[in-house]
């Protein structure tokens, strides 16, 4: 099975084994003490009589991730999850430690990885600028999440015997009350909106409670805004796709898995490519009802189109977006922004993110419908309800609150019982207390004497 030679000061299991391709090997493992080789050795042992010894390999973590990649993430991933987890690899497990084998991988370097994350500056690339200086606990959450992913595959094809992700220590992420408008604030944004895609973006995002993403994927034959519609209050949108700018190498290497369209680009060398996609869960394929106003708004959006398009003729870029730029091409949410952040400067409003409007959204939703998560949760397309009471929970308090204002004006007020006391606890005297007090005390005892003889103290 396995032997220990010891080696001057040092002890080393020797043992046999078969490789991938069916070669008998011999696997030399040093330790520092014969305690620990003992160890070893009996683990070995253990293992081949378990059936449960995994041949050793030196294949490293960047050459496991290629296959991991290949094998899993090209089943599994849709176009944005490709791209988001190989920029990940790319920038910042390879360069860290791609080089270590796989099988030198344990709890405790998962936790010194985490740690050397925390002082590595993040990566900034010609499409994305990093917000922070050094790697975020955001980012080292999603990379634990990749790894703990890919290793639990890494144990069931036989590498490894175990996850050494799964007890690692993640930095813990805060997650800081997100700022935003009031439905006030929103009412004074729209009304010196002057950018006509920009107002209807708004619109959408805070009645349907809608992305940025699915505003700017939402075609017209998605819109039902008849006569009839309107009249029964049935008018809607369907959300079922979303713009997205994704890399070429992910459409190409995925065979345009979850594309709908790819936009013609304009530069013939970029690496990336416009396109609408599916959602990237179930939940955000959805139904939103809008209210009349939207409706009209919409309406009235859509003859503006129309006229600018006959006025355009052939220069009309005409892919059906109801949020385009003035030729018909999509309109990017780096251009939205930018149009977003030139309101709130003219009409001296605090910052926000164009996103924050979809949070004004859910929040009023709540208080007007007195937090009704399932319907809330029909309109954002949530996969998980807690995703929104971990977000909003600050609203539901406010409900909370009310629920203790109706209890008091339901149950406590009829009759009034305001002025009830708890039931208080008779005071026994306790004789044996009082002369310990007593004597442990002389100016006590005098006093109350002289309150016995009837005298003034």
């Amino acid at each position: 099975m396995a032997s220990i030679i010891k080696r001057k000061s040092k002890y080393s299991v020797v043992y046999y084994y078969f490789d991938a391709n069916g070669e008998k090997r011999q696997r030399w493992e040093t330790y520092d003490s014969n305690k620990e080789a003992l160890k070893r050795k009996a683990e070995v042992e253990y293992q081949i009589i378990e059936g449960t010894f995994i041949p050793p390999t030196e294949q490293t973590i960047k050459g496991f991730l290629i296959d991991f990649v290949s094998l899993y993430g090209e089943k599994k991933w849709g176009v944005s999850a490709y791209d988001t987890n190989v920029r990940l690899i790319d920038n910042y497990i390879n360069p860290l430690i791609g080089d270590e084998p796989i099988q030198n991988i344990n709890t405790r370097f998962v936790d010194k990885f985490y740690k050397e994350l925390e002082s590595t500056k993040a990566v900034e690339t010609k499409y994305h600028k990093p917000k922070t200086e050094y790697v975020t606990a955001k980012t080292i959450e999603k990379i634990h999440k990749l790894l703990s992913c890919a290793f639990r595959q890494a144990v069931r094809w036989e590498l490894l015997p175990k996850n050494p992700f799964e007890l690692a220590m993640v930095p813990k992420t805060t997650y800081k009350k997100r700022d935003i408008w009031t439905a006030e604030m929103i009412r004074m944004a729209l009304n010196a909106c002057r950018d006509s895609k920009l107002y209807i973006a708004m619109n959408l995002a805070f009645a349907c409670s809608l992305r940025v993403g699915e505003i700017l994927g939402l075609t017209w034959d998605n819109v039902h805004i008849s006569d009839a519609e309107i009249a029964e209050d049935n008018a809607h949108v369907v959300v079922e796709k979303e713009l997205e700018r994704v890399s070429k190498n992910a459409i190409e290497t995925l065979s345009k898995k979850d594309i709908i369209f790819t936009f013609p680009t304009i530069l013939s060398n970029t690496s990336t490519r416009l396109v609408l996609k599916t959602p990237k869960t179930e939940s955000s394929i959805r139904r939103v009802w809008l209210p009349r106003t939207v409706a009209f708004i919409l309406r009235e959006w859509k003859k503006s189109q129309e006229e600018l398009k006959s006025f355009l003729g052939d220069e009309y870029a005409d892919y059906n977006l109801v949020v385009a730029l003035q030729n018909g091409r999509p309109c990017e949410n780096r251009v939205l922004q930018k149009e977003f952040d030139n309101l709130k400067k003219e009409a001296g409003l605090p910052h926000v993110v164009f996103h924050s409007l979809r949070h004004s959204s859910t929040t009023y939703k709540l208080k007007l419908n007195h937090g009704d998560l399932k319907a809330t949760q029909g309109d954002t397309g949530h996969a998980q309800l807690n995703m929104i009471t971990e977000v909003y929970s600050h609203i539901l308090d406010e409900d909370r609150k009310v629920n203790a204002q109706k209890f008091e004006a339901a149950f406590y007020s009829n009759p009034d019982l305001r002025e009830v006391r708890p039931p208080q606890e008779e005071n026994k005297l306790d004789l044996q207390t009082l002369v310990a007090q007593l004597q442990s005390n002389p100016e006590l005892a005098a006093a109350l004497a002289q309150v016995l003889n009837g005298q003034k103290v």
